[in-house]
């Protein structure tokens, strides 16, 4: 009776339990890949960014014994495009026994499963599920702020396992791609399998099938014909161009030279290439517009000109005499230029003349202390916090940091040196159009991003990205709007007078150009931010631009600033930007053209002949 009892109540009373139990040890769960979110520019009008059909090659090892193994690899090579080795390291010792499908090739075209499907008797435990590639129908520059995708390596999931990764999941690897990896990848499903000892598939069933749900797409601040515009402005030159609304912090072009074509990461040569580009001496990896920091050379004395008029250490109205140099204890100092100098100044003259004597003095007076305190007010030395990953600090020194770092004393040099924006202060382009919305902006700054709307599958806005404060300055508003006074005479009376000609809408800034111990080459920048004055704070844009010395010098960046003031705001493209402006170097290239065809007609006629 009592084994008649505790049958019943192993069957009846705890059996649904051993049925569940049962059924968790026999049953496996293979995830449905969600569909991933599209990418958009603010017009929320063609996708940057797409998913194409495609499908992944997974082989079940434990169908296989050595010799079909070895047999299935040599088969396998060609079809997949992939060597031998390549092949063996996808499906290590430790999977020979799995029933499970392990994944060896993603982005396989329709054509080779069809291949594969047609001889599926000479690939024993092959199988393939659909697997969708980012299409990336923008390719230049934008790759930058894009960013692209990959499968998820071995390091990765294991930070990232609790989160609902697995292995074959794909992954933001740069960019908004990797910055918003959660939003665009949506939730996998999932499929159930039972299985047997040997996890061996018996049965699906479809019927608890789980649909995955889709990511949410994404639309940017970016306005493609502006990116397009910089784009072809900065040229084939190493550097960067950065273009921003100050009054919202939206970033509405951001180019970074060179780039590469992320789609080569679907093809057979993604190995081979992306050695090549790791290798590239000119880093196209690198987002240089957050990435990189440089001196800003005389761009700073838009913060030097700041602490001056804030701190009144001496009347605007003073002049400096500059002779072309400055003694300072046992160094001579010198200005660019060096054999004239600039004779009196004021403080407006100064700034418009770029004048180093200028703001050799202005330094000096001011101390270092005062200095950085400046520079740190204007955002530098501290990330901005835009939305894109792996964005630089920049760097602004201090006597601590000198005498703990470098084990030597703050000079007096070192000051001089730092009131031009040379010596070891670093900032990136992204920080100097920060200093320029400051300004603007008569004391208030908002948080780049590049974020604009989060919306679903069907277009309805699930999030809209406000304007975020990032920094309230305590300086007087009459001191910023003194330093636009004297920044709009840099364009009409200084040294950019002869490059910004555009008559599309009256311009402020700054001009740059920055040492670095090589000869005949320096960094050039331009910062500047347009219209100069005007009651809608919303038709406002700041454009920086910044040119490697790397590069010849050719004084590019107010060049490049010219024909992107002049495109914005004459809604033009770069061709009929320079053909409004017809710029004495564009006027120049004409005619070396027509020269260099001429030659060549002349030589083709003499062969004629």
């Amino acid at each position: 009776m009592i084994l008649i009892s505790y049958l019943f109540y192993l069957q009846l009373v705890r059996g649904f339990e051993f049925k569940l139990r049962a059924r968790a040890v026999a049953r496996r769960v293979l995830p449905i890949p969600a569909q991933r979110g599209e990418i958009f520019d603010r017009n929320f009008d063609l996708p940057l960014v797409v998913n194409q059909d495609s499908f992944a090659v997974d082989i079940i090892p434990g169908e296989l014994n050595a010799i079909e193994r070895e047999e299935l690899w040599a088969r396998l090579s060609p079809v997949l495009r992939m060597s031998v080795d390549t092949l063996k390291k996808k499906v290590p010792p430790k999977y020979y026994y799995l029933y499970q499908p392990v994944e060896i090739k993603s982005g396989v075209n329709f054509e080779t499963i069809t291949y594969l499907a047609e001889h599926i008797d000479d690939f024993k435990g092959i199988t393939w599920h659909n697997k969708p590639i980012r299409h990336y129908l923008e390719t230049g520059s934008i790759v930058h702020i894009i960013g692209h995708v990959g499968d998820i390596s071995r390091e990765e999931i294991q930070v990232l396992y609790n989160r609902g990764y697995s292995f074959g999941s794909v992954l933001g690897k740069s960019g908004i791609e990797k910055q918003y990896d959660t939003v665009l990848r949506g939730k996998d499903g999932k499929r159930f399998r039972t299985v047997d000892v040997r996890e061996k598939y018996l049965a699906q069933e479809t019927e608890e099938n789980i649909s995955p749900v889709p990511g949410k797409n994404l639309v940017l601040t970016i306005d493609r014909r502006i990116q397009r515009l910089s784009e072809e402005a900065l040229g084939e030159r190493i550097g960067s161009v950065l273009v921003l609304k100050p009054a919202t912090g939206e970033v509405l072009a951001l180019v970074s030279y060179p780039y590469f074509d992320p789609n080569i990461f679907y093809t057979d040569r993604a190995a081979v290439e992306y050695d090549r580009l790791s290798l590239d001496p000119s880093f196209p990896f690198i987002n240089r517009a957050i990435q990189s920091a440089y001196p800003p050379a005389s761009t700073f004395k838009m913060v030097m000109s700041t602490s001056l008029v804030e701190e009144e250490v001496f009347p605007l109205s003073k002049e400096i005499i500059c002779t072309g140099w400055i003694e300072y204890g046992d160094r001579i100092f010198h200005c660019y230029l060096r054999k004239t100098g600039h004779g009196p100044l004021d403080f407006f003259g100064g700034l418009a003349q770029s004048c180093d004597v200028y703001f050799y003095t202005l330094g000096d007076a001011l101390g270092v202390e005062r200095i950085t305190y400046y520079a740190r007010e204007f955002g530098l030395g501290k990330i901005t916090g835009i939305d894109l990953p792996g964005e630089s600090d920049g760097f602004v020194p201090s006597p601590e940091w000198k005498e703990k770092n470098r084990h030597m004393k703050w000079l007096g040099g070192d000051t001089l040196n730092l009131s031009i924006g040379q010596g070891f202060l670093t900032v990136t382009p992204l920080q100097l159009a920060n200093v320029v919305a400051l300004i603007a902006n008569e004391g208030k700054v908002f948080r780049p991003h590049l974020l604009k709307e989060i919306r679903d599958i069907d277009g309805e806005i699930i999030t809209t990205v406000e304007p975020e404060l990032l920094h309230a300055s305590h300086i007087r508003k009459s001191t910023f709007r003194t330093v636009q006074e004297a920044m709009r005479l840099v364009i009409t009376e200084g040294t950019a007078e002869v490059v910004l000609t555009t008559k599309a809408v009256e311009i402020a800034g700054k001009t740059g150009t920055s040492e670095v111990g090589l000869e005949e080459r320096w960094h050039s920048w331009f910062a500047a931010y347009a219209p100069y004055e005007t009651d809608d704070p919303q038709e406002q844009v700041v454009v920086v631009v910044m040119v490697e010395a790397e590069n010849e010098w050719e004084w590019w960046a107010p060049k490049a600033a010219n024909v992107i003031f002049q495109g914005i705001f004459a809604e033009q493209s770069y061709k009929e930007a320079v053909e409004t402006l017809k710029p004495w170097w564009y006027i120049q290239e004409l005619r070396e053209q027509r020269d260099t065809g001429l030659d060549g007609q002349e030589a083709a006629a003499g062969r004629q002949e």
